[in-house]
This record gives structure tokens, C-alpha cells and sequence, in this order.
């Protein structure tokens, strides 16, 4: 089963990386939606996936023995809020950016940058 997250983790960063080396805003910001998912599988997978036991302690019992791991569960609930909130700030970053600059061509968002002038 690992063996499978592995893969789908493997695949979502492939993609992800690919659209976020793109020359196209949309697609970029689509990369960092998958980048998220793909982070989020990582830490998942890494939690262990091998317990179903619940993390309850038995009436009477002081600790558990073996149990489901809640850290993971947290964290990636953590991380889900955080690339929400990033990627809903790029999209009113670019938004921002097409309004003043009338594009969403990454070449042709290069105001802030000098200018090379020609050589006498």
C-alpha cells in the first residue's frame, strides 16, 4: 500500500513542478494547488499507516499500547489552511497584477526590473 502512496506522491509533485515551471498564471497557480495535495500525502504516508486502532485508552488501562497517530492528522489540517490561504493570496496578487500592468504574461510583468539600454 505504501508502495502506492509513493507513487501518487510521486506523480502529483511531477505535475506539480511542471506547472509551475509554466509561462502561464493559471497553470502556476494549479502547481501550487497539487504541491499542496502532494505534501499533504507525504505527511500522511509518514504518520504510519499500519494502525486502525483509534486513539482511545480503555477504561481502566493508564496508556495504549499501539494506536492510530493524531499528530499527521493535525498537521495536515494545518497545512491544508495554509495553502488555502497561499494560494487564495497569489490569486489576488496576479488579479492585482493584471489590473495595473493589463496582462498576465510573466515577460511582460518585468516593470520592476530596469531596462537594458542600448549601447552607444
Amino acid at each position: 500500500m505504501e508502495t502506492l502512496y509513493a507513487l501518487s506522491f510521486g506523480a502529483l509533485l511531477a505535475a506539480a513542478l511542471y506547472l509551475l515551471m509554466s509561462r502561464q498564471l493559471l497553470r502556476m497557480v494549479l502547481g501550487l494547488l497539487l504541491l499542496g495535495n502532494a505534501v499533504n500525502l507525504a505527511i500522511f504516508v509518514a504518520g504510519r499507516l499500519s494502525s486502525n486502532t483509534p486513539p482511545l485508552v480503555p477504561e481502566g488501562a493508564l496508556a495504549i499500547a499501539t494506536s492510530a497517530n493524531p499528530l499527521p492528522q493535525a498537521l495536515i489540517l494545518t497545512a491544508i489552511v495554509i495553502s488555502f490561504s497561499l494560494v487564495a493570496y497569489t490569486v489576488v496578487l496576479f488579479e492585482r497584477a493584471h489590473r495595473a500592468l493589463g496582462t498576465l504574461d510573466p515577460d511582460a510583468m518585468r516593470e520592476a526590473e530596469p531596462r537594458a539600454e542600448a549601447a552607444p
